[in-house]
């Protein structure tokens, strides 16, 4: 690989970083500390050890892998990762390593002390993945040069550098990879008391006249996740300086979000849908996910990582080995009586014994 193609792997790689598409807003919300940011207090602990630790040796922590659920804060932990360090962050996303030489760019340009942060690491290329197992390890990589029976293998120093990887899907990351972590967080979904200081934060910042009795509302109907908190924030302002006086009471936030389909438990539109499917097409489960998929016209993999997450923890939904059913819960949020014996039994024809699902792939 010449240093030409170092370079315009480097370009590819950074192209779909995170940070490009971010805005300034939310750039503004993300806290820049380890001691502002809200919620998550084991992590937060266990995540201040390793720095301190790290920092009292004079070289670089271990690497850390975090994994939960979208919108919990794992993009911004790796950014305070950087700043509790004094280190600069170098960002990119495991679908943008498409070849080896692409990571072998990254890591090439890296100087000592850096954070690397792979969001989505669990989507990186196998070439690629096989090439940082080394990198983790050994802090260097092996660079083919050439093709053929005449190829060339030079191994080429990385300086010391923390990987920090963001996965929303740990179960897919390959053992190898996820055995080289040296401390993995799981992000849980909030509580509503957390949420509620998340949005009074925001509102701060934003300048927003949120009342108490306006954050507790929004904090509740936020799916447990700040992402969502923030968002349903900033379309509550808007509907308070368009029809009412500004101000975010708990009356004009009930009016906003009724605006926005978001009911009282945070469900939006697309999760009423999943619900409606299951409990009315399919008489409440069993179904295979991509059936479910199918009916509510999204991709299995929206539905399963978007909506099931707060649906089970909400109790709306179970996950079986048969398929997916809803719990009287969801026949009682969408008005029907459930079932005197439970769900119907019988198999669905989508379903397969993992519950994915094959009759529309």
């Amino acid at each position: 690989m010449s240093e030409h193609d170092l370079e315009a792997s480097l370009e590819r790689a950074l192209a779909s970083t995170p940070a490009d598409g971010e805005s300034d807003l939310e750039n503004k919300l993300r806290p820049a500390r380890l001691a502002e940011f809200i919620g998550q207090p084991r992590v937060r602990e266990q995540l201040d050890l390793v720095l301190r630790g790290a920092l009292g040796r004079g070289s670089p922590p271990d690497h850390v892998l975090l994994s939960g659920p979208p919108g919990l804060g794992k993009t911004s932990l790796a950014m305070i990762i950087g700043a509790e360090l004094g280190s600069p962050v170098r960002i990119t996303s495991g679908p943008a390593l498409e070849r080896a030489g692409d990571l072998a760019a990254m890591l090439s340009n890296l100087v000592e002390g850096d954070v690397l942060f792979i969001d989505e690491i669990h989507r990186m290329a196998r070439p690629a993945e096989e090439m940082l197992y080394l990198a983790m390890e050994d802090f260097r990589v092996d660079v083919v040069v050439g093709k053929g029976p005449g190829a060339t293998s030079i191994p080429l120093d990385v300086a010391p550098f923390t990987l920090v990887g963001a996965t929303t899907r740990a179960g897919a990351l390959t053992g190898p990879l996820r055995d080289r972590f040296g401390f993995t967080a799981h992000m849980e979904f909030y509580e509503p008391e957390d949420l509620e200081l998340v949005v009074r934060r925001s509102a701060q910042i934003l300048e927003v006249d949120l009342r108490p009795d306006g954050g507790r509302e929004i904090a509740h109907r936020s799916r447990g996740t700040p992402r969502i908190a923030n968002r349903l924030l900033r379309r509550v302002r808007d509907y308070a300086e368009v029809r009412a006086d500004g101000a975010v009471t708990r009356d004009v936030a009930r009016a906003a979000l009724a605006v926005y389909d978001v009911d009282e438990l945070g469900l939006d539109r697309l999760d009423r849908a999943v619900l409606s499917a299951l409990v009315r097409s399919f008489h409440g489960g069993p179904v295979g996910v991509s059936t479910l998929a199918v009916a509510v016209g999204e991709e299995p993999g929206t539905v399963e990582e978007v909506c099931e997450p707060y649906l089970v923890r909400a109790g709306m939904l179970a996950r079986t080995p048969r398929g997916r059913v809803a719990t009287p819960a969801a026949w009682r949020h969408l008005g029907q009586e459930p079932p005197a014996t439970g769900a119907d039994s019988t198999d669905d024809p989508g379903d397969d014994p993992r519950g994915q699902g094959t009759l529309f792939g």
